[in-house]
């Protein structure tokens, strides 16, 4: 595996920190700007906005350059919004610096990812797609409980100037190891926009890309409200819960690691049998939420499980997008953060409802439901196309009499 693939995943683990870490830096947002708990938690509602919108408009705006530079741009813009975030005092200026860095994180991530898989031969694309995805499930374990414990000795703004810092690294390790020029390009003519539109939005990648937001949505559905299930349902002490957040992200880097390995052999065959094993396991955390040890052993199984199914279907929309080599990484992009935007949201409108804290993990095995039956009804128009083109025993007998 080229070093510089890794590289790419080193800049995603300071991006994704930066994605996740307000969970835990809200109320001290709040308190020293002097606005409410719900003002700052549009913090994280306009990064996620930022990542729907921005993969497609930044892959669109950068298409024609070399990745090193586009890569490099998205960085500096990445690095210099959370120095400003961390030194203004007015509210507004951080919440554009928190939709500015999303749609340079967005960036990022589309063009990391073609430039990732196009780095290797087709059999190690899977493990390709793997190191970079596993950079968000190593900020999941690492990055944002440091960034709470940071949040809470040093104050909020230690946590953005510490993720600044952490991207230093990355921007100087992308300077050296991607080529400069068109080296990681084939120095064709850029396939027109049009064309990989009609590519991406033909019938064979929407079903996907339909089933990836809603298995994201899924993950991040309970992910979302997890502490107030474990505080207020499962019994455990608030103690727990960065155990608890912890063993989810261990789960999902092995599930990442997986699914790296076996998904460039037979990526249908593990997309289904996550998907499957995805809505057992989220109803089964909704039945057993009042269990401790059976709740803290499948938090990190459905990691594992969540993640790996994830990125086994980032992979399979690349496969699929071989017509579109610009915009295929953003449209994984704006599926896997549309799934963590309406996921939260759906979670959200089951506990104002008033079913209870295990409302968000039947949410889950709902969307994943969903998943399945978007992949199922997929799967069966494709087989009614294929007989349909097949022709019939009476058929090929009159065209062996004509």
């Amino acid at each position: 595996m080229p070093i510089a693939v890794y590289v790419l995943g080193l800049a995603v683990f300071a991006q994704g920190t930066s994605e996740f870490m307000l969970s835990g830096l809200v109320s001290g947002i709040a308190a020293d700007l002097d606005v409410s708990l719900s003002a700052a938690g549009l913090l994280t509602s306009a990064f996620a906005v930022g990542m729907v919108v921005g993969a497609p408009l930044m892959a669109l705006s950068s298409r024609t350059w070399p990745r090193r530079r586009a890569l490099l741009l998205f960085l500096a813009v990445f690095v210099a919004v959370h120095v400003v975030g961390a030194l203004t005092p007015s509210y507004g200026v951080l919440l554009a610096t928190r939709f500015v860095g999303a749609l340079a994180n967005a960036g990022f991530w589309a063009v990391a990812l073609t430039t990732a898989v196009s780095m290797v031969p087709d059999r190690l694309k899977g493990r390709a797609t793997a190191v970079v995805v596993g950079g968000v499930t190593i900020a999941c374990v690492v990055g944002v409980p440091a960034g709470a414990v940071l949040g809470e000795r040093w104050g909020w703004r230690s946590a953005f100037w510490a993720v600044a810092i952490v991207s230093l690294p990355a921007v100087l390790a992308v300077l050296r190891s991607i080529p400069g020029g068109r080296g990681t390009d084939t120095g064709a003519a850029p396939v027109p926009v049009r064309d990989e539109l009609r590519a991406l939005t033909g019938p064979r990648l929407r079903p996907v890309l339909l089933t990836m937001a809603l298995v994201q949505g899924a993950t991040f559905c309970t992910f979302s409200y997890l502490e107030p299930l474990l505080t207020r349902e499962t019994g455990l002490g608030a103690g727990w819960v960065p155990v608890s957040l912890a063993l989810f992200g261990a789960g999902s880097f092995a599930g990442v690691t997986v699914a790296g390995r076996f998904a460039d052999a037979r990526p249908v065959a593990v997309v289904a049998t996550g998907m499957t094993a995805l809505a057992l396991g989220w109803a089964a955390l909704a039945l057993a939420a009042g269990r401790p040890a059976l709740a803290l052993v499948l938090i990190p199984l459905l990691g594992m499980l969540a993640f790996g199914t994830g990125t086994a279907l980032i992979t399979r929309v690349l496969g699929l997008a071989s017509g579109a080599p610009t915009l295929a990484g953003a449209f994984s992009t704006t599926a896997f953060n549309l799934g963590a935007t309406v996921g939260p949201w759906a979670g959200g409108m089951a506990l104002d409802a008033g079913f209870g804290y295990r409302a968000p993990v039947w949410v889950s095995a709902l969307l994943m439901v969903l998943a399945l039956l978007v992949a199922a009804t997929t799967a069966k128009g494709r087989r009614s196309r294929a007989g349909e083109r097949r022709p019939s025993a009476v058929q090929r007998s009159a065209g062996g009499r004509l």
